[in-house]
Parts: structure tokens; C-alpha cells; sequence
């Protein structure tokens, strides 16, 4: 009863909030995208970093259920709004976020790039994306905290071999430093754009114009 009671307040609050808005603006499309990934990965922190610029740090207690905010993007000329939810990583709360999975256009899986048991996890995450989501979903895999290079305990080629068994796109974020977090979600952004315009035969992405070191200029990409 608690999992339905939280599901159906937010589904209210939604529905407010996407009423209000259509009121007053409109949007060319709207792009539903949801982040997963085990408690404690960034994926908040990340929200903020994307939504306000800024990172709060120790300010978060663990997300409840699901939560969500809209960013307004322009995408090769297009006004479009990008929908984010950030659900709980709390085993408790999977009943909930499932329920979402299948109305997603992307996800990003997060893990701790400073944590061995969250990277392990990915696969567990990807298994559950697969089963509920649908088909064509865009996933990216996101390797947060990439700030603590002095506590890795998950090397950059190991996401990137994850990645390339999956088929997903890859790229490391700090959502302290807002490395990469920008291209992440501009990523997901112009290949849903893309694909409403023209479902492509292959991906548009590709890994090379993605992923970079922390000091060199930002660009996007995929796997193939």
C-alpha cells in the first residue's frame, strides 16, 4: 500500500506540474528520461549539478520512492523539455521505480566509480532496465565521482568493456567538478531527438567523440 500510495502522489504532482507548465510555454517534444543506479552513486547530486550548476555536498539523505525536475534544452534549433527522475536505489523502492521503467525514453545507470559492489551491480540494473523497459530505450552508463581519482577502486577501461558488452553509451561524471554532466544528458537528448525525426539504422553515437580525459575539450559519442 505505501509503494501505490507513493506512485499515485506522484503521478498528481506530474500531472500538476506538466499542466501548469503547458499553460504558459510550449515544447516541441518531451523527452522522459529516468536515473537508476544503488544508493549512494550521485545520481541527486547529479540532478542538481545538471539542473542548477552547483553541488551541495552532505546535503542529500537517500531519495524516497521518486522524485523529478524539467530542463528546458535546445537541441539543433529545437526547444525541448527534458524530464528527469531520480528514483530511490533502496532495494524496498524497486517495486516503484519499475512501474516507470516502461514509459522511459532514456536511462541513466550510474555507478560509484570509488565503489567495487555498485560497479558489480550494473549488471543487475541492466537485466531489470532490459525486462521492463522498452525495446528502443536509450542507456547510458555513468561512472560518478570521478573527482576521488585517489579512491578508485573502478578503472576507466573496465566501465568502458561493461559498455561495449551492453551496447550502451559510456562516460565518466563528477557531479562535484560537473565534469561530463552537461554532455551526458545533451547526449541522450540529441539521439531522442534524432531518432523522432528518423529512426537511424545504426547508432549516431560514437565512443570516441564521447569519452575524454578530465582536461581536454568535451564532445559525445556511442558504441557500436
Amino acid at each position: 500500500m505505501t509503494y501505490i500510495y507513493i506512485a499515485c502522489m506522484l503521478l498528481c504532482v506530474i500531472c500538476n506540474a506538466c499542466t501548469q507548465r503547458k499553460c504558459s510555454e510550449s515544447y516541441e517534444q518531451t523527452l522522459l528520461t529516468i536515473l537508476v543506479g544503488d544508493s549512494g552513486v550521485g545520481k541527486t547530486s547529479l540532478l542538481v549539478q545538471f539542473d542548477q550548476g552547483k553541488f551541495i555536498p552532505g546535503s542529500f539523505s537517500a531519495t524516497v520512492g521518486i522524485g523529478f525536475t524539467n530542463k528546458v534544452l535546445t537541441v539543433d534549433e529545437l526547444k525541448v523539455r527534458l524530464q528527469i527522475w531520480d528514483t530511490a536505489g533502496q532495494e524496498r523502492f524497486r517495486s516503484v521505480t519499475h512501474a516507470y521503467y516502461r514509459d522511459a525514453q532514456a536511462l541513466l545507470l550510474l555507478y560509484d566509480i570509488t565503489s567495487r559492489s555498485s560497479f558489480d551491480n550494473t549488471r543487475a540494473w541492466l537485466t531489470e532496465i532490459h525486462e521492463y523497459a522498452q525495446d528502443d530505450v536509450v542507456i547510458m552508463l555513468l561512472g560518478n565521482k570521478s573527482d576521488m581519482a585517489s579512491a578508485r577502486a573502478i578503472r576507466r577501461d573496465e566501465g568502458e568493456k561493461l559498455a561495449r558488452e551492453y551496447g550502451v553509451i559510456f562516460l565518466e561524471t563528477s557531479a562535484k567538478t560537473g565534469l561530463n554532466v552537461d554532455e551526458a544528458f545533451m547526449t541522450v537528448a540529441k539521439e531522442l531527438v534524432s531518432r523522432s525525426v528518423q529512426l537511424p539504422v545504426e547508432p549516431r553515437f560514437h565512443l570516441h567523440d564521447v569519452m575524454r580525459p578530465e582536461n581536454e575539450p568535451s564532445a559525445c559519442c556511442s558504441f557500436s
